[in-house]
């Protein structure tokens, strides 16, 4: 039924224990484990790219996270209004809901299909007799697979086989306490391994962003999620838990990795942006620029005099309000020293023009 994912699941697989078969012995469990650690790293190699996406749409999803938070707000009676905003904001910023759900997704159908290759090769073929085959792997395989043990223990055998789902329908139904040993410490190292990805992941989240729903799927990754890892990886066989302990190791460097590339990418960003604003201002102590060419030149207030030179205020002589004129410092005003001629105005040698001495005077009252 699902031949699709089990093929190329067991193709991988073959190959990567061709390898280190080659170099340990196709029969050694170290072969097989090694194969099945490389099977997960490569199926997380083709992967990467998703998961970088991945991490820039939720990165995005929390910068414009208070204007989400507006749109919910203002639509909350208006469900279908609230999706149509929500998808609307969504494309401006050009985030794909759909891409952070992605690698998940494409895990899901490799932990299915390594699961029942896994089971499949100690379960005996629908006609009775020997197993003759295993998807891509021969009889040969098949015997190597069965025939390699760690610390005693099958790597297709788990602690508790009887659920249909998770054995693949397997005979052997029941406990097997000789597996515990093995399985426990792996279970163990597997759900840590668990809590400190999705650590990891919930410390990357914005707070400004956080909603009560975001907070109960926080808690459920972080400790339900591990929890389950260590109760259900009972139900496992041993190379299932090899393969959940590499994926959750790669998934914990590729976090490292990838979120501090994008925060390097962030900061410099950052920084050009504030680089580029500053070079835009005047710098400190720089004189103002020439006006460029086209621009209008300022024009000057009305009824405000130009002054040019050197100028001083000089007092008319018999004004009560000291009305000022403004004479240049470097010579004598012609029309003034003419309107002081025709009113008979001299300057008496005192340097205050319009005055006249008092003999004139006197002499003046005489004659009338």
């Amino acid at each position: 039924m699902l031949d699709f994912i089990y093929y190329p699941v067991s193709f991988i697989l073959w190959c990567w224990h061709k390898v280190f078969g080659f170099v340990f012995g196709e029969s050694t469990a170290v072969a097989w484990i090694l194969g099945i650690i490389f099977l997960t790293f490569t199926v997380r190699g083709i992967m990467f790219k998703p998961f970088v996406n991945q991490v820039r749409s939720m990165k995005k999803m929390q910068d414009f996270a208070p204007e989400m938070k507006k749109i919910q707000k203002k639509y909350a009676n208006d469900r279908q209004r609230q999706a149509q905003e929500m998808q609307k904001l969504q494309r401006e910023h050009g985030v794909n809901p759909l891409g952070s759900c992605l690698p998940m997704l494409l895990q899901i159908p490799v932990f299915i299909g390594l699961n029942h290759v896994l089971r499949a090769f100690t379960m005996p073929p629908p006609g009775g007799g020997p197993k003759t085959e295993n998807y891509f792997f021969s009889q040969h395989d098949v015997e190597s697979y069965v025939n390699a043990k760690l610390f005693g223990v099958n790597l297709g055998e788990a602690v508790y086989n009887g659920v249909g789902v998770v054995s693949g329908g397997a005979t052997n139904v029941g406990f097997h306490w000789s597996v515990l040993p093995v399985a426990l410490p792996l279970m163990i190292v597997a759900s840590i391994a668990t809590h400190l990805t999705a650590r990891h992941s919930v410390a990357r989240q914005n707070a400004a962003s956080a909603t009560p729903q975001t907070a109960i799927m926080n808690k459920l990754t972080m400790y339900i999620f591990p929890l389950g890892v260590l109760v259900f990886g009972a139900l496992f066989p041993l190379g299932l838990l090899f393969y959940w302990l590499a994926n959750n190791g790669w998934t914990l460097m590729q976090q490292r990795l990838v979120y501090t590339k994008i925060d390097k990418e962030e900061a410099a960003r950052k920084a050009e942006a504030a680089e580029k604003r500053a070079s835009l201002g005047p710098k400190p102590g720089q004189k103002p620029t020439a006006p460029k060419v086209g621009q209008k030149p300022v024009q000057q207030k009305k009824n405000q005099p130009e002054q040019t030179g050197t100028s001083k205020k000089v007092t008319k002589a018999g004004s009560a309000h000291g009305f000022a004129q403004t004479a240049p410092a470097g010579g004598t005003d012609k029309t003034t020293a003419g309107t002081n001629g025709q009113n008979g105005s001299k300057d008496d040698g005192t340097g205050v023009p319009g005055l006249l001495k008092d003999s004139t005077r006197k002499s003046g009252r005489k004659r009338r």
